[in-house]
């Protein structure tokens, strides 16, 4: 009996802690639900389905168009030539196909045209894929900053406490004034602000992450994963990134989805030019029609015929529209060279947030090297400053100084290692890996 109620109390309690737990998601996870639930990416997603919708529409020229037309109603026809008139109930019905034989590349410059304007959307969908990996990664970093900065004001409030609670016993004991306990009451505070504020830019920064990944919910109940920071070894943790600057661009020429959306623009203005370009030859199609009519009067069944069909060969040529064909093939010709120039300011871009990209790279790696010095020096300043403090060797001004540059190299050391992960996705997004 005692063993049905520790069991029982003992799945209780765990129930508790699972209701309490909170979703934990890596970087990958998160990537995953913003790929699945973004509404920007599923806008992207239906216009390239749309745009496919629209191929299939002008593939469909190709081939052959049916139609069948049926009607019923009442005929009446005055008499002529001795005959009398007629009036009588008539039911018709017609079945007719066309088919395009050959047509000088309306039809496949039409089809060609929507294939590539398809594909330039496919690669629009592509990047912006892309850059939502990038606001993701940023988003899932920047949380991860404050989180770290709120580890770093706890730090500095634990410090100042302590240093108030010294001061006290200095000043009791007569060795110091009290204007260093009032000095470290206002230190106390000033941490516990900061500490707040961080703790707020923690809610924002988790915020900022909802709305990027696509969490819709008033209410989001959840953490990120957080690896374990060790501040004196973050420098050794960094790898140089394996390409250099010249690689680099080159795998952005050949990888960004925004270059290959440029090279279907530009195929797609060229199939445009070629639909206008047909607009001054003629259309060849085969066309056959089946007709039936039914009437009751006998009268009129020798008027109508009770069946009619043709199969004919067909000829259309526009051969004049008052010069509106030219301004088209014109202005066609002009959206081409608007298209390859689009190409090359595209490639400029590129290059351009290519090269700044790689140099924030190595630029963030040596300040996260440089920060994690800074680190070592301060905390090592603040120790002898400590210690002259105690000795009677230096006043209050420089113990806080030393504290709070020790403090801020904590401080600066956290930003620059995530300003370093935001910087490679930045590169990896600028070469569309």
């Amino acid at each position: 009996m005692k063993k049905t109620i520790l069991q029982s109390c003992l799945s209780i309690a765990i129930l508790s802690l699972s209701l309490q737990a909170k979703e934990l998601y890596t970087v990958d996870e998160l990537l995953l639900h913003a790929l699945e639930n973004s509404p920007d990416l599923k806008v992207s997603k239906l216009q390239y389905e749309a745009s496919q919708s629209r191929y299939d529409t002008a593939f469909s020229g190709y081939l052959p168009s049916v139609n069948l037309n049926a009607a019923a109603g009442h005929m009446a026809q005055d008499g002529t030539f001795g005959v009398d008139g007629v009036s009588d109930n008539i039911l018709t019905g017609q079945l007719s196909l066309k088919q395009i034989i050959y047509d000088f590349g309306k039809t496949g410059g039409n089809a060609d045209r929507q294939k590539y304007t398809s594909d330039s959307f496919s690669m629009q969908n592509m990047q912006d894929l892309s850059n939502k990996k990038l606001d993701v990664k940023t988003a899932y970093y920047n949380v991860l900053k404050a989180k770290s900065l709120i580890k770093v004001q706890e730090e500095n409030v634990k410090l100042n406490l302590a240093q108030l609670y010294r001061s006290k016993k200095y000043f009791e004991a007569g060795i110091r004034t009290k204007i260093d306990v009032s000095d470290a009451k206002v230190r106390v505070i000033q941490a516990k602000l900061d500490l707040k504020t961080a703790e707020y830019d923690l809610k924002l920064a988790y915020s900022y992450l909802d709305s990027i990944v696509g969490f819709s919910t008033i209410e989001n109940d959840y953490s990120v994963y957080t690896p374990t920071l060790v501040l004196e070894k973050l420098s050794n943790s960094l790898t140089q990134y394996k390409l250099n600057l010249h690689d680099a661009i080159v795998f952005a020429y050949e990888n960004r989805y925004d270059i290959k959306k440029n090279n279907t623009d530009i195929k797609a203005s060229q199939a445009d030019i070629k639909t206008v370009s047909s607009e001054n030859y003629p259309s060849l199609y085969f066309g056959t029609s089946y007709s039936y009519q039914d009437a009751q009067s006998t009268d009129l069944q020798q008027v109508i015929p009770k069946t009619k069909w043709n199969t004919m060969l067909n000829l259309d040529w526009n051969l004049y529209q008052g010069g509106a064909t030219s301004a088209k093939q014109e202005e066609k010709r002009i959206n081409s060279a608007i298209a390859n120039e689009k190409l090359l300011e595209t490639k400029l871009i590129i290059k351009t947030k290519t090269t700044d990209a790689y140099i924030n790279v190595n630029r963030s790696m040596d300040t996260v090297k440089l920060a994690q010095s800074l680190l070592v020096v301060s905390n090592e300043k603040f120790e002898q400053a400590s210690k002259r403090y105690e000795h009677g060797l230096s006043d209050y001004i420089e113990l806080q100084e030393a504290r709070q540059g020790y403090i801020n190299a904590m401080a600066t050391l956290v930003v620059d290692y995530y300003a370093y992960y935001i910087s490679l996705a930045t590169l990896d997004n600028a070469i569309g890996k």
